[in-house]
């Protein structure tokens, strides 16, 4: 009995083995054969890949690296000196190359202290702030001076729970200003300034009006 099994599981094996490359196809026994060209032509091709770096990586398809500009923006300016802005814009700059936006400076509120009556009252003030542990911060307009700012804030309320913060460190004499209104105005705004652009804003530089040429935001 034992021999008989020892010999079905040869046969078994050979018979499997006959099977698997083929030698039974004249039989019609012979395992399905892969044959689909289109799957070997979707293939990768390993030969034909490169690694990118970052700065390839950010550059959009079909462009040359370095090509890209910076977008630069100045402002707030008044109508009176858009006025005088724009004819120097269309007469030195590329059309299309610059635009001027509506904008918006908000206003500034901060926690006042002043005016001193000279420059000996202000030091002796901040002096004593220092002591509290209160520290302080220029101001922006001059028609406050002298006197003191402890911090700048984008609407009243904000300022207003600073000053009752303050208070808690013995800061009694201090109040809420208007430091700077709001603004409304146009702001100059440059999509993609490159080295040649650039250079024609150089030249452009006295009707910006002091206002400087800064990333856009």
């Amino acid at each position: 009995m034992l021999r008989l099994l020892v010999l079905a599981l040869v046969l078994a094996n050979a018979g499997y083995f006959a099977w698997t490359q083929g030698l039974l196809a004249d039989y019609g026994l012979a395992p399905a054969t892969q044959s689909e060209p289109q799957r070997l032509a979707q293939q990768l091709r390993p030969e034909a890949m490169h690694l990118l770096n970052a700065g390839d990586a950010r550059q959009p398809e079909g462009a040359a690296p370095g090509n890209a500009g910076e977008c630069l923006q100045a402002g707030l300016f008044s109508e009176e000196q858009v006025n005088a802005l724009r004819p120097r814009l269309q007469s030195s700059l590329p059309a299309g190359s610059w635009v001027l936006e509506s904008g918006l400076q908000p206003g500034r509120w901060i926690v006042y202290m002043g005016k001193y009556a000279n420059e000996e009252a202000l030091s002796k003030k901040r002096g004593e702030l220092r002591q509290l542990g209160v520290s302080v911060e220029p101001l922006v307009n001059p028609a406050l001076s002298p006197g003191l700012s402890l911090g700048h804030y984008g609407s009243q309320a904000d300022a207003e729970r600073e000053m009752a913060r303050v208070a808690t460190h013995g800061v009694r004499t201090a109040r809420v200003v208007l430091e700077r209104p709001e603004l409304r105005g146009q702001t100059l705004k440059l999509a993609s300034v490159d080295a040649a652009l650039r250079a024609k804003l150089e030249a452009l530089k006295p009707q910006l009006e002091g206002k400087a040429l800064q990333a856009c935001r």
